[in-house]
């Protein structure tokens, strides 16, 4: 079986003190979907939005705290290896198909289909994911956060949202804060899922200090701030830094548009 992808570990040590050093330019930024890089390796199609494993871009190692943002697309059978993390939370969400994983910490499950999982690596955990059906590939997003702390104790939780609890509405998936019905994170990172109806319409009030990622998971929207309209497609991102109040509107011919927006410091 294929091993994991290396690299990132690595870049992050440092992190704690040079984050406060790289700003990000301009209020915000689409990145487009052909904008990432591509990994390809039979086994695995990944869409890298930073620099990560064997793709090296310092310009563009990370945002705010986020570290990583992958979109992978995982083929039957194969798998990564049992591998080691420390430092890190990370978070996956299975969008389609059903991701196998496990932990030195005992845990054993198949995280389906609209499933995030937020395992805080702390003083270290290995893991290993895999996908164990004979025909469907699993497509899953992970995403990397710098901790507020290094060294504390490793956690692991896990939980199936529905997909009517976040139609239409910004639903909290995962908290550093506290928010009502979300799993926790080390950090001081608010993450969302929605799925908008063509026409309908949110608005995000976005704090002075505060960064939003915006990522399209399917569909099409649009966002609107001061700095003017943005068109999204599916795997474009935007990136936005201070006070920009949003609105994101479902646009295109899709019944239903998908999307993550990450509230970062």
């Amino acid at each position: 079986m294929p091993g994991p992808e290396v690299g990132q570990e690595e870049q992050s040590k440092g992190c704690f003190t040079e984050l406060e050093s790289m700003e990000v330019l301009g209020m915000i930024k689409v990145v487009t979907s052909a904008e990432r890089h591509t990994s390809n390796k039979g086994w695995i199609h990944s869409e890298f939005s930073f620099s990560f494993a064997d793709y090296e871009d310092p310009s563009n190692a990370h945002f705010g705290c986020m570290l990583a943002h992958n979109d992978n697309e995982l083929k039957p059978q194969q798998g990564f290896r049992r591998h080691p993390h420390h430092d890190l939370e990370i978070v996956t969400y299975v969008i389609e198909g059903q991701l196998h994983h496990s932990d030195s910490l005992g845990h054993e499950q198949d995280l389906k289909s609209s499933t995030i999982q937020v395992i805080s690596a702390g003083t270290g955990i290995e893991h290993e994911e895999r996908n164990i059906r004979d025909e469907k590939p699993v497509r899953f997003l992970q995403m990397w956060f710098l901790p507020e702390s290094p060294g504390i104790r490793p956690a692991y939780q896990v939980h199936s949202f529905k997909h009517c609890e976040r139609l239409n509405r910004l639903q909290p998936v995962v908290s550093g804060s506290g928010l009502e019905g979300a799993l926790i994170i080390a950090q001081d990172v608010n993450l969302y899922l929605s799925r908008l109806e063509n026409g309908q319409q949110l608005e995000y009030p976005q704090q002075e200090q505060r960064r939003t990622h915006i990522y399209v998971v399917s569909g099409h929207v649009e966002i609107t701030c001061k700095d003017g309209d943005f068109q999204l497609g599916p795997g474009d991102a935007a990136r936005i830094h201070k006070r920009c109040p949003l609105k994101i509107q479902a646009t295109g011919n899709e019944d239903v548009s998908e999307l993550v927006l990450t509230d970062l410091p």
